[in-house]
């Protein structure tokens, strides 16, 4: 294959977001007087739309889910945002493959905004030529949503590229756009779940990534 255009995902793929994620849902589940569980159990929220995860978990209306996303981000703009840190050789990993003719993406399910200020703060926005994120109303939240909007803004091909995540939502999302699904098994989802959601490859570490990227697409 000759794939140039990678659409990484940025929670749990670029970052490790555990921290800020986990606490913001914790303020929302306080707020609407749900008992908190462990934190391990709140994992799942990491990468998903949240409003629909909202519904899947606690069996409340949309009305009730998009209220939740809102104190979820009452937290997460205050504090949330930076209880965050960069995965270990993202940098080294990203300069590979822009060395190796490939162009870079950030394709998320997190807003927009806040996905253009993580990469900032981390400083690894000068890596990616677009940066496409949801809508703060979730009116663009599905991973399907935000590729068919990232292919778009990018000027790329589906056929030409491929999706990097760590969670089902990533590969299915890839595979709903026409696009190639590599699955980073350092992040939030297992095996098992990448696997049947139909990833491509599995990359086992940050510097696997650029390895499969480069030699298998």
């Amino acid at each position: 294959m000759h794939i140039k255009t990678a659409f990484f995902d940025l929670d749990g793929t670029l970052t490790d977001s555990s921290e800020g994620i986990t606490n913001s849902v914790a303020y929302a589940l306080r707020r609407k007087g749900i008992p908190v569980p462990d934190r391990r159990e709140l994992y799942r929220f990491i990468g998903p739309p949240l409003a629909d995860e909202m519904m899947e978990v606690y069996c409340v209306s949309r009305d009730e889910a998009v209220e939740m996303v809102g104190w979820f981000r009452e937290y997460f703009e205050d504090r949330g945002i930076f209880e965050n840190r960069l995965y270990g050789g993202i940098a080294e990993m990203l300069a590979r493959l822009r060395e190796n003719g490939w162009r870079l993406a950030v394709a998320t399910s997190k807003p927009e905004p806040f996905a253009e200020i993580i990469l900032e703060h981390f400083g690894i926005r000068s890596y990616f030529g677009t940066v496409a994120g949801s809508t703060m109303d979730e009116s663009r939240a599905s991973k399907e949503a935000v590729l068919t909007y990232a292919l778009e803004k990018a000027g790329a091909r589906g056929e030409e590229s491929v999706m990097v995540g760590d969670r089902k939502h990533d590969m299915l999302g890839a595979k709903k756009s026409g696009i190639a699904a590599l699955g980073v098994l350092y992040g939030y989802g297992s095996r098992e779940e990448l696997t049947m959601a139909g990833a491509d490859a599995l990359a086992e570490s940050v510097p696997d990534v650029a390895d499969l990227l480069i030699r298998r697409f």
